[in-house]
């Protein structure tokens, strides 16, 4: 706590060191606590005041437990700001929140909150969801004074609801595709009334707030009245009762279902920009420094900084020597900042404190390390949380029965268990899968693409993981047959599966694990129909250079380069192998994991290799090389692999568009049969499959999971590894990333007999990625195929294909090829077996 700070009677038992949560309403210009029953409920009318105080790295909200906190805890204050509230109150409610702020010492994370556009985090503080209630303070409306007046409710939302109070009681306020309750207690009585074109959440959000208003109300013996859409029925008591709080007679004002969707979608994410904010001349400045992708050093500590996300939101950065005046104004600058750039009035703010940054602000930055925090791709820790300052370490095994009993273990390290169990490789030739001996199992090319099914055991029952994997240099319609190869297995072993797309250079540690640190990557392969009449496969050759990436059997790979000195570099350790030799080439940088690894695939190659460090090296060893170059001789630190908090994301194509939401503070009840959803555990991409989901949202699953990786702020690679996952059928990497999981919570069976009666749609394979009929867009591999798709006209499959594809198959653009003479390109046509 500050000193000499003149702090509001309201604030004074809030301390720096507590833990707890907290409302207060500005009522004729003065700060009045909310007591916590009426937490969630909002009059349109009025400011608020929430501030939520929790040990780091824990779940905010009014869930939060008020009392002393030794450790470290993260402070968020949030000053919300209904629709009609008026000017004066929204610039106290300001006001009072940086009064709190700087009783606190500055600290605390602050947010401007909009009605009906707030930020996640505010959302997720209230379980029961959002309440708003028409009027406030000024109009005599009171959290402590219970209204008998009748009341009409629109609910909406699926995981948490957004109540929102009717100004009036009319048909005209209502539409057949939500759901509506009223609250009638001088009858005691609770009517809920379902729109036709209403979906089952928001029916069963209706029932649980009806509940919530029979508990508010105090009376056990109020009578829950459900009335559906056209089934209201005159000359019944309740049918009556409907009829004079809602006359029948004018129904037809009633809209039909929102043509908006229950949420704005976000729009298209432009590129970040940062700016500066000084107010040295007295006046605030801003100058723009860069645009995105953002690192941390772009912070400096002496001054402040604005990063405009566009209509996602506004953070403003304060810098620990940063003046008071910056530090006083924040918000109010970034207010001036919206109007000025003309984006959305609501749009969030949030003000964060120099080394009191939350998760979703780190996630703007390509790379961010806190203050003794340790790095690495296993796990993230801080030299500076454990004990007395001790960092722990703990030896991971990595058996599978403890990992799916320890879930967040898998989910740190990405195991799912030791790479031991059993598997089958396959090598994708000619639009099929050939099965590779098992004494070639780790041998890969770059020009290849291989589909790996792995089998283990937890103990109790067996689990499967189908790994495709696609080589730097395969052809699109290996990719896309490697694809179309897995959802076929998948299919034979009754679904059962994991699905992982693994691109060559971005394998997941549990692919690397299941070949004991043996993977060998070569250049070449088997040719395809794509690579032209003149294309020959290439094996092993006789003569090779490997670079040896990794330090155990659990993260190595070897990868063929150049037969060139000048493809040696001082941080690793290359295999170098002729006719004649196998010598081991330690460069000055590697570290003596990384050379026992390089001496072990040596080993593999030849009983007794030759050991060369750099420097020391004969003169055999720049012969076979075709003589001594210069290579990258520089000494680089090496740096593991930037591990941030999982964020989850649900798919929803309701507006006819599929678009992206995040959850946040999520857990296992966020996981809904209906949904797919993306979870983006930096090494890896999962997306989950409800057993309900919509068809269209799976099939464009991969693809999305693609676009967003792509657009990410912080330029996140393309190829990260992507995991598909159906409900039901979890492994541990995954459900560690949700807290307490109940393994009994779905019953399987009886889930996937109920998707079962849904139609199958068909399934197409492109590059990679399973896709839909909805782009019009079908690979070549697939046309060219016995099997024309349902949805294909034979007569016209060119028609289909991509224009990439257009031209790499037939030598020509579309509009040239469609000027030719009919019998011209029919004879095209047939050459590539697609008429």
């Amino acid at each position: 706590m500050s000193r000499n700070v003149v702090v509001d009677p309201a604030f004074r038992h809030v301390s720096g060191t507590q833990t707890g949560f907290h409302v207060w309403r500005i009522e004729d210009m003065q700060v009045v606590s909310i007591p916590a029953d009426a937490w969630g409920k909002f009059f349109t009318g009025d400011s608020y005041i929430i501030f939520s105080s929790s040990p780091h790295g824990a779940a905010g909200g009014t869930g939060v437990k008020s009392g002393l906190h030794n450790g470290r805890v993260e402070q968020h204050l949030h000053f919300w700001l209904g629709n009609e509230t008026s000017t004066d109150e929204s610039a106290i409610a300001a006001y009072k929140s940086v009064e709190l702020d700087e009783h606190l010492g500055g600290t605390p994370i602050q947010h401007r909150e909009v009605q009906g556009q707030e930020s996640k985090r505010f959302q997720a503080y209230f379980k029961k969801g959002l309440r708003y209630l028409s009027g406030g303070a000024k109009t005599g409306l009171s959290h402590y004074v219970e209204d008998k007046s009748v009341k009409l409710f629109h609910v909406k939302g699926k995981r948490k609801p957004i109540v929102r109070q009717a100004n009036v009681i009319s048909w005209a306020e209502m539409n057949r595709g939500d759901s509506y309750v009223f609250d009638v207690p001088e009858e005691k009585k609770v009517i809920i009334w379902r729109g036709g074109n209403s979906n089952r959440f928001e029916r069963l959000q209706a029932a649980n707030f009806a509940d919530i208003l029979k508990l508010e109300h105090g009376n056990s013996d109020i009578e829950t009245i459900l009335v559906d859409d056209g089934m209201e029925e005159l000359g019944t008591e309740d049918g009556d009762l409907l009829d004079s709080i809602l006359p029948l007679a004018q129904k037809s004002e009633l809209k039909e279902a929102a043509i908006v969707p229950d949420e704005e979608p976000g729009v298209a994410r432009g590129k970040l920009k940062l700016y500066r904010c000084s107010d040295d001349s007295g006046k605030l400045i801003l100058t723009e420094v860069k645009d995105g992708p953002l690192v941390q050093e772009d912070l400096k500590s002496d001054d402040s900084y604005l990063i405009d996300n566009g209509n996602f939101g506004i953070w403003v950065w304060i810098g620990k020597r940063a003046s008071l005046g910056e530090r006083r104004e924040a918000m109010r600058n970034a207010q001036g900042f919206i109007k000025a750039k003309q984006l959305k009035p609501g749009t969030n703010i949030t003000r964060v404190i120099d080394g009191g940054e939350p998760g979703e602000f780190k996630t703007l930055f390509k790379k961010w390390k806190d203050v003794g925090e340790i790095t690495t791709f296993n796990r993230k820790t801080s030299s500076a949380a454990t004990g007395r300052g001790i960092a722990k370490t703990v030896q991971t095994r990595f058996d599978a029965k403890t990992l799916h009993e320890n879930p967040k273990v898998a989910a740190s390290t990405g195991m799912v268990d030791d790479g031991t169990g059993v598997k089958e490789v396959f090598r994708v030739e000619m639009f099929d899968l050939v099965s590779v001996p098992e004494e070639q199992h780790g041998t890969f090319f770059s020009g290849d693409c291989y589909v790996i099914l792995y089998a283990y055991s937890d103990g109790s029952k067996d689990h499967y993981i189908i790994y495709y994997w696609l080589g730097a240099n395969c052809s699109q319609d290996e990719a896309g047959a490697a694809a179309l190869r897995t959802i076929e297995l998948d299919d034979r072993l009754g679904g059962l599966p994991v699905q992982v797309r693994v691109v060559q250079g971005k394998e997941p540690a549990h692919f690397l694990a299941m070949f004991g640190g043996k993977m060998t990557i070569f250049q070449g392969g088997r040719a395809s129909a794509f690579d032209g009449d003149e294309a020959i496969s290439s094996g092993i050759p006789s003569s090779y250079l490997l670079q040896i990436k990794g330090s155990s059997q659990l993260n190595c790979k070897a990868i063929q380069e150049e037969f060139s000195a000048a493809s040696l570099n001082t941080n690793d350790c290359f295999v170098l192998l002729t006719p004649d030799d196998v010598i081991v080439w330690y460069g000055k940088g590697s570290t003596g994991d990384e050379r026992e690894m390089a001496k072990t695939i040596a080993l593999g190659k030849n009983g007794d290799p030759e050991f060369m460090f750099e420097g020391q090296e004969k003169k055999h060893f720049w012969q076979a090389l075709g003589g001594k170059q210069p290579y990258f001789d520089e000494k680089v630190l090496k740096q593991d692999e930037e591990v941030s908090e999982p964020r989850l994301f649900q798919l929803c194509n309701a507006s006819g568009n599929v678009s992206v939401d995040e959850i946040i503070e999520f857990g296992q009840d966020d996981l809904i049969e209906e949904d797919v959803m993306l979870l983006d555990a930096s090494h890896t991409i999962f997306a989950w499959f409800g057993a309900l989901s919509n068809k269209q949202e799976q099939q464009e699953c991969v693809r999305i999971a693609k676009d967003y990786l792509d657009s990410c702020p912080n330029e996140r690679d393309g190829d990260t590894p992507i995991m598909l996952i159906k409900q039901g059928l979890e492994p541990p990497n995954f459900s560690g990333h949700f807290g307490a999981w109940d393994e009994d919570k779905w019953d399987v069976e009886e889930i996937y007999a109920e998707a079962a009666e849904a139609n199958s749609a068909p399934v197409v394979v492109t590059n990679g990625f399973t896709n839909g009929y909805s782009d019009g867009v079908v690979p070549y591999s697939v046309l060219a195929g016995e099997e024309t798709p349902e949805n294909v006209d034979p007569s016209k499959k060119e028609e289909y294909l991509s224009d990439a594809e257009f031209q790499q198959v037939l030598g020509m653009a579309k509009d040239e090829f469609y000027g030719l003479p009919g019998w011209k390109q029919t004879n095209m046509k047939k050459s590539k077996n697609l008429f």
